[in-house]
């Protein structure tokens, strides 16, 4: 097992440094320079004041220089300096550690991600066992109108209509944020319950499309499950059907969504754009969406690699349960 898990430690490094040159190169070769945000809105810009700018960010050397140069930085665990106006490291505008740590922005979206991934197991887990113990029954078949319209609905489209309903037509949730504005005068209880109120629309909509697609892989692979050899043995030797459904068949049946969740780790951490702009939420996200819009090649890199080691950091922890609820893998 420990040996498993350092051969999957290992090829983690390769994976990060392709995903890295890949990255750079793309942010560079999109249209648009960090400059020009600077220049344009500037009428007394002149064009040498503009390439002593391109050199000031190191901008006119060449694209594997440039690369080299910020590589060398990062095995030091310097992300550089932002190329917008405060010029703040990027592991500061990204940690924030002027702020509390509930409030830092990768702790944000952290814990919108993982309560997102605690409601669709939760959710889909059972949704999709009781739906092959009774197939097409009338829950199944209520189940299954729910996931084609989980998986046809745009999450920013759901998002506005449930702000309208539930924000400005009840006035139940709030629109945007993470806490009221009196959220320092009150108590811890009372600072936890204004957190998970402020919670409740940006979770669901992160995990509304995962709910639907998990909980019909759930389904198909205890479909599976319930027909194998084992099963029915099983219920020969005469045990009860919730022993035999969940202690022999959810077991084996776990297996492929397993994969499939580790797979769906970076839709979330990609998603969080989305719905961390729409509502308002100082997250990665909205970091991430302000970065690229500014051209701020610093943060929008160093948030892919943070993003790209937390995924992968996901992946490595389904391997890990992967290999727990399959004792083969760990002979290997």
């Amino acid at each position: 097992m420990i040996l498993y898990m350092l051969k999957r430690l290992l090829t983690m490094i390769p994976v990060v440094l392709g995903v890295t040159v890949l990255s750079f190169c793309i942010i560079h070769l999109a249209p648009g320079k960090p400059t020009d945000k600077l220049s344009e809105l500037n009428p007394k810009m002149t064009p040498e004041a503009r390439q002593r700018l391109e050199q000031y960010y190191g901008l006119d050397k060449p694209l594997h220089v440039q690369y080299l140069s910020w590589l060398k930085r990062i095995v030091r665990f310097d992300f550089g300096n932002s190329f917008s106006t405060d010029s703040r490291p990027v592991i500061v505008k990204i940690w924030d550690r002027g702020v509390p740590i509930l409030d830092r922005r990768l702790m944000v979206t952290l814990i919108i991600n993982v309560l997102s991934m605690l409601l669709i197991l939760s959710c889909a887990i059972p949704i999709g066992v009781y739906s092959a113990v009774k197939p097409y029954s009338f829950f199944d078949r209520i189940t299954t109108v729910f996931v084609f319209v989980g998986f046809a609905t745009p999450a920013f489209w759901l998002a506005l209509l449930l702000i309208i309903l539930f924000s400005i037509n009840l006035g139940w949730l709030p629109i945007s944020g993470i806490k009221s504005i009196g959220y320092d005068g009150l108590g811890f209880t009372a600072q936890m319950f204004d957190r998970a109120h402020h919670l409740i629309l940006p979770v669901f909509i992160s995990a509304f499309g995962g709910i639907a697609g998990m909980s019909r892989y759930m389904r198909s692979s205890m479909l599976e499950a319930i027909r194998n050899d084992y099963v029915t043995t099983a219920r020969a030797k005469g045990l009860a059907e919730k022993t035999v459904i969940f202690k022999h068949a959810l077991r084996n049946a776990l297996l492929p969504l397993i994969t499939i969740l580790g797979l769906s780790i970076p839709g979330l951490i990609s998603g969080s754009i989305i719905f961390e702009q729409i509502f308002g939420i100082p997250g990665m996200g909205q970091l991430s969406f302000q970065a690229i819009m500014g051209r701020d090649y610093p943060v929008v890199m160093g948030l892919l690699v943070i993003s790209s080691i937390l995924t992968l950091a996901g992946n490595l922890v389904a391997d890990m349960c992967y290999a727990l609820a399959d004792p083969r893998i760990r002979t290997k």
